[in-house]
């Protein structure tokens, strides 16, 4: 048996460097009434991408500006074909909306396609091979469900979205594994819950002893939930998440994270927005700098003995484009 052999990734963007494509990339997308927009993120994806190391390689992104305008162009169409509909009768914004859910799967797939097949290492590419089929039961059904129970089918539909989506993803010919189970993500939406809770019976005792300025306290407990959810949530996925024989893992943490983002917050405040490229980069390099891959072996042999498996996607290139969806 190999050993294992541990590597953090390392992200080297700088804020004044990044700064400049930033500024123009604004200011290109508001002179040119946000066509611009998608050749900006292909700029700001490109920095990213090859400022994120591994093993001392960087990684490259591939996608070109047209196909994400595509995606764009798409989701504007859609969007205007809803608030037409609705402005024009209720029957018809519902058509619209049942058209909308109908069609956001095989978006999706579209676009997980778009980001995988577009995005290489040391030279090889990622792909996705997620069936239309099964999306629809992710991405469709599984949401339904949630909304009938109540939400509390909603950590059983992320689990599942996140099985999918890395399941289907592979680099090269190897397949990415997700190991996670929906326990684990019942626990920590549980656990924010629970938080939930403390903060509104903390409210009602304020409330109840004529302290309202207990109240003021409030904030804190929501701001540390969103960071808890921010960060347990990317530390469970990652964490659970393996290629082939190797394993990755994310080990943020909650004080570390929201100091970061409270502090770049306030940096984009006092600085009327200028400060946004300097917040990107910064946590960027702290969420890069708590990932890492845990390898059966030398990666380098890895990576060359593996076969570009692109000859189905290579097929599907054409109908192929982004959305900016968050998944």
């Amino acid at each position: 048996m190999q050993a294992q052999q541990e590597h953090a990734f390392e992200f080297t963007g700088k804020g004044w460097e990044y700064f400049k494509i930033w500024i123009v990339n604004l200011l290109l997308s508001i002179l040119t009434l946000g066509i611009y927009s998608a050749w900006a993120k292909v700029r700001r994806l490109q920095y990213f991408y090859r400022n994120t190391r591994l093993a001392d390689a960087s990684f490259e992104y591939h996608g070109t500006p047209i196909a994400i305008l595509k995606g764009r162009l798409i989701a504007f169409a859609l969007l205007v074909i809803y608030t037409v509909a609705g402005n024009l009768n209720p029957l018809l914004a519902i058509l619209a909306f049942v058209l909308l859910a109908a069609v956001m799967p095989w978006l999706i797939v579209r676009s997980l396609r778009f980001k995988l097949y577009n995005s290489s290492y040391r030279g090889l590419r990622f792909g996705f091979a997620g069936s239309d089929g099964a999306a629809y039961t992710v991405f469709l059904l599984f949401p339904i469900l949630t909304v009938l129970t109540l939400y509390l089918l909603a950590p059983f539909t992320h689990y599942k979205i996140k099985q999918y989506q890395h399941n289907n993803s592979r680099f090269g010919d190897t397949f990415f594994r997700f190991d996670a189970s929906a326990g684990s993500f019942y626990g920590i939406y549980l656990k924010a819950f629970g938080l939930l809770v403390l903060a509104g019976v903390f409210f009602g005792i304020s409330v109840a002893l004529h302290m309202p300025w207990l109240a003021l306290i409030l904030p804190l407990f929501y701001l540390y939930i969103a960071g808890f959810i921010a960060v347990r949530l990317p530390n469970l996925i990652w964490s659970k998440t393996g290629l082939g024989e190797h394993d990755l893992y994310s080990r943020m943490a909650v004080g570390k994270y929201l100091w970061i983002a409270l502090t770049n917050l306030l940096g984009i405040v006092f600085t009327l927005g200028l400060y946004i490229p300097f917040a990107q980069i910064r946590m960027a390099r702290y969420k890069f700098s708590c990932m890492g891959l845990l390898a059966q072996g030398d990666i380098a042999e890895f990576v060359a003995g593996q076969v570009q498996a692109d000859s189905a996607t290579g097929e599907e290139t054409a109908e192929m484009f982004d959305l900016d969806i968050s998944l």
